[in-house]
């Protein structure tokens, strides 16, 4: 019996067009080149930090980052705001609260990301992120902060996430309910390999409550 939906953030939540574009922009590079490579790092299961490696060799992305906030001081730069909320989040979000699930986001993202995300008042008992717990998916010790967060046994817990290695095979072997969220580079990717044969795909989160209520009963 699921009790708790926890939520990944990047591509399940949010969606990261504007920021990759914004990339794009602020480096220089046209936007389908960026994008492309971005899609080849998915594809090749490399880590997206590659694709700045790959177009501006060299490149010191923290340092960049820190730069780029001193020269927008105020602005989104690669962050987030409730502008970039993929339309069906609310919905889904406030129906599984209706149905009786309880609902918590967990994601790797640095620490303001949780401000942001707690600005938007979703529908969500509880919002954390990797960089205040210290540590990240894949790893295991990032599931049982979620299991302990959660309060409830792993096999309560349904985990949603875009990507087969950092949400779907390490929330599986953590003992939870793996949801593959067909959506972004990753998802429709990685819905393709034979390792999601391990969860349950979906092409929208307004499919979960009814999902998780048949396989409830």
């Amino acid at each position: 019996m699921v009790r708790t939906v926890v939520f990944d953030v990047g591509e399940t939540l949010i969606d990261e067009s504007r920021i990759w574009l914004g990339w794009a922009a602020r480096l220089g590079v046209p936007p389908l080149t960026f994008l492309g490579v971005l899609g080849g790092c998915a594809a090749l299961d490399l880590p997206h930090g590659e694709a700045f490696e790959m177009l501006r060799p060299g490149l010191d992305l923290e340092t960049e980052i820190a730069r780029w906030a001193r020269e927008d001081p105020d602005g989104l730069r690669n962050g987030f705001d409730a502008d970039d909320l993929y339309p069906d989040v609310r919905p889904a979000l406030r129906a599984l609260r209706e149905a009786g699930f309880d609902v918590v986001i967990a994601g790797n993202q640095p620490p303001e990301a949780r401000a942001a995300l707690e600005a938007m008042d979703l529908p969500a008992s509880a919002i954390r992120t990797s960089d205040e717990w210290g540590v990240q998916k894949p790893e295991p010790g990032f599931f049982a902060r979620v299991a302990e967060l959660s309060g409830v046994a792993p096999e309560e817990i349904a985990y949603v996430g875009d990507r087969l290695d950092n949400d779907v095979l390490p929330a599986a072997d953590a003992g939870m309910r793996p949801i593959l969220l067909r959506r972004g580079p990753w998802g429709y990717l990685h819905a393709l390999r034979p390792e999601a044969g391990r969860a349950t795909v979906i092409d929208s989160l307004t499919e979960l409550p009814g999902l998780l209520a048949t396989r409830t009963a």
